[in-house]
């Protein structure tokens, strides 16, 4: 017995070294374990893909499983790696909002305005370019479901992305590589989703072309866009914001078609959300960064 119960701490002790000498390794790893094993439970291993059927009947709880995965992985790992301290730290930087109201208007504006702008000039070329809160008929019952889905999703994704994996990738990365490796984690992590609901927006595109151009693409340019705000301000209730508005658009204004017209946007959209990351961040790189760590100490 008293060798089994010394293994078995000793295992513990590995564990636990492991995770203070790799945590963004732990917390990914994590992430995507709590994630992905949720979706599975709710639409089972035979789901895959699924039917139009199916997916609307078990969107919702599949999102909300999702959604479990990176502020429980963050919080988790901070306590362990941090305590108490790490905690409050991660608190703090969600609750604290004083910050100059452009930084709001940037954070809750930029996904909409570019959303917007792209549609308006598609949607000389083809009709079916219009924001998809518009060919509804229960726009008043759809703004309400994306509203809500958009800030869980800003909530419980960014308590994790950025209150967590950020401050520590900008330890050794600069803001456009931080965006970078942040963001293709973040399309992988919305990969098993996205195949189990392709059938219902591909068409006739290959499904690994149309995730990795369609979902790839603008998430990438975006977490850029991100990983520069929170960089500049500390604040973590912006990624939150920044990250509903970004949901909130897709959910609400993406038009109502699918295969290469719905890719044709993705790809227009990515374009412009790049030229947006070119102006704001890849100009103002080389200064350093302001947020914080999970210890409250300057990354």
């Amino acid at each position: 017995m008293t060798t089994i119960g010394t293994s078995g701490s000793g295992r513990a002790m590995n564990a636990n070294a492991f995770i203070r000498t790799h945590p963004l390794v732990a917390y990914f790893a994590l992430t995507f374990a709590i994630s992905w094993g949720a979706v599975l439970v709710v639409v089972g291993p035979h789901g895959f893909p699924g039917t139009a059927e199916q997916v609307e009947t078990l969107l919702p709880l599949a999102v909300v499983a999702m959604l479990t995965g990176p502020p429980t992985a963050s919080i988790l790992l901070t306590c362990l790696i941090d305590g108490r301290v790490g905690v409050r730290g991660l608190s703090s930087r969600l609750l604290e909002w004083r910050v100059d109201a452009r930084w709001y208007a940037l954070a809750l504006l930029t996904a909409p305005l570019v959303a917007t702008t792209v549609l308006l000039g598609l949607s000389s070329l083809s009709s079916d370019y219009i924001p998809g809160i518009l060919a509804t008929d229960e726009p008043t019952s759809r703004l309400v479901f994306g509203v809500t889905v958009a800030m869980g999703a800003g909530i419980f994704e960014e308590i994790g992305w950025t209150g967590f994996a950020v401050p520590r990738l900008r330890l050794r990365h600069s803001v456009l590589g931080t965006g970078l490796i942040l963001g293709l984690v973040w399309g992988a992590w919305h990969l098993l989703v996205s195949l189990w609901a392709s059938r219902t927006f591909t068409g006739t595109i290959p499904v690994p072309i149309y995730l990795t151009a369609g979902l790839f693409s603008s998430l990438l340019a975006f977490r850029v866009a991100m990983v520069w705000v929170y960089d500049r301000t500390g604040r973590l209730l912006l990624s939150v914001l920044m990250h509903g508005s970004l949901t909130a658009c897709a959910l609400l204004l993406s038009p109502p078609t699918t295969g290469v017209r719905l890719l044709t946007y993705d790809l227009v959209l990515a374009a412009a959300l790049w030229a947006v990351v070119a102006a704001l961040v890849v100009r103002h790189d080389g200064q350093g960064p302001v947020a914080t760590t999970g210890r409250g100490q300057t990354a």
